[in-house]
């Protein structure tokens, strides 16, 4: 399995390649410490798998999730594992919706690793008993309220994808701009987001808009 190793931090990055280079299945054939190198690192290398540190520091707060998400748009044949210190179950919400195919903090051993690398490489997926939990969580709560949502919070779903405003929405619908704040809260906390762009995120995904 051709894998590509991106960590901002070189000695942990010359570690991982030691140790997997161990493995007769696995070849490491990059390295790559920020978003921009790690993305030329996959153009030239065309590895099978990317293992991805969520906290890049050359970049935003988490610029591993950006690199996920550009790689699975760009890259689809690649699969993206992260490796990451963070056991956040937000943090594995938005890799697994940016892309990532796994989710393994750093303490995981070389032999777990490695299968967690072969799960992701042959279109499986690869997560430690944790954040499992928090997917399926998740995605059991999005299946409970496929239908939770009235027909209005739907109506303001579709106007938020649009672009429009609060007060937009509100001249649009005929009715007044707390309602339609009243009607984001339900629909944010129905779908089990934090923020409305996550919102028309999922409902998009789930052919609600």
């Amino acid at each position: 399995m051709r894998t590509l190793l991106v960590d901002d931090h070189a000695l942990l990055r010359e570690g991982m390649r030691s140790l997997l280079e161990r493995e007769d299945v696995v070849e490491v054939v990059g390295e790559a410490g920020s978003h921009d190198a790690a993305l030329a690192e996959v153009n030239a290398c065309r590895p099978d798998v990317v293992v991805v540190d969520l906290k890049l520091s050359a970049g935003t707060e988490y610029e591993g999730l950006r690199l996920i998400k550009d790689i699975s748009q760009r890259h689809p044949e690649v699969a993206a594992l992260v490796l990451t210190t963070f056991l956040d179950d937000d943090l594995v919400v938005r890799a697994v919706r940016a892309g990532a195919r796994g989710y393994v903090v750093k303490d995981v051993d070389t032999t777990e690793l490695v299968r967690a690398i072969q799960a992701v490489s042959t279109g499986g997926s690869a997560f430690d008993p944790r954040s499992a939990a928090v997917v399926l969580r998740t995605v059991s709560g999005e299946a409970e309220t496929t239908e939770t949502l009235s027909d209005r919070e739907r109506e303001v779903l579709r106007l938020l994808a649009d672009g429009m405003s609060n007060k937009r929405i509100g001249e649009t619908l005929y009715i007044s701009e707390s309602t339609v704040k009243f009607h984001i809260r339900n629909i944010i906390r129905k779908l089990g987001v934090s923020k409305r762009t996550d919102a028309v995120y999922i409902a998009s995904k789930r052919g609600l808009i």
